[in-house]
């Protein structure tokens, strides 16, 4: 048995326009929350790869991340089960396309949301996690990465899905 501990590694799109920034309000086992466009890293993609699609599943948008915003981790107990979670979250700013026609919002996803730092900040008690703002203060703040600080090696995506 593999006793080696793993965190969820997860991808986020930090969408400003016009000093607004796009959220999501989800259904969670905690209730509705707010939370960037967001997900977890799928087998056989890059994390820039997951960005972009976690940011069409979630807003209906293309979404083609420029720049790391930065590393994140953050845990947390779930209130329904007890769980321990831990999530590592890579932020991706870039630049946001047009809605796709015919595409609807993930499951789970209920509406998108435009917000100003000021109404993203006096939610805090509706967000998914502290990360939420964390990675919006630190867009505001002008950290920026270039997609070159990630690697993802070819082997990731020529080997496709994971074999069971």
């Amino acid at each position: 048995m593999d006793t080696r501990w793993k965190p969820n590694v997860t991808v986020a799109a930090i969408i400003e326009k016009d000093g607004r920034y796009l959220l999501v309000e989800e259904e969670t086992a905690e209730g509705l929350r707010l939370n960037n466009p967001a997900g977890h890293l799928d087998p056989a993609e890059s994390p820039v790869q997951a960005c972009a699609r976690e940011a069409l599943e979630e807003t209906t948008h293309l979404f083609t991340p420029t720049h790391l915003v930065g590393v994140y981790m953050s845990r947390f107990q779930r209130e329904s089960t007890g769980e321990d979670v831990t999530y590592l979250r890579l932020a991706f700013c870039g630049d946001l396309g047009d809605v796709q026609p015919g595409r609807q919002l993930d499951s789970g996803i209920v509406r998108t949301v435009w917000m100003t730092p000021d109404e993203v900040r006096t939610s805090q008690s509706r967000h998914r996690s502290p990360l939420v703002l964390r990675c919006i203060e630190d867009h505001l703040a002008g950290q920026r990465h270039g997609l070159e600080l990630i690697y993802t090696d070819a082997s990731v995506c020529e080997l496709g899905p994971l074999q069971a």
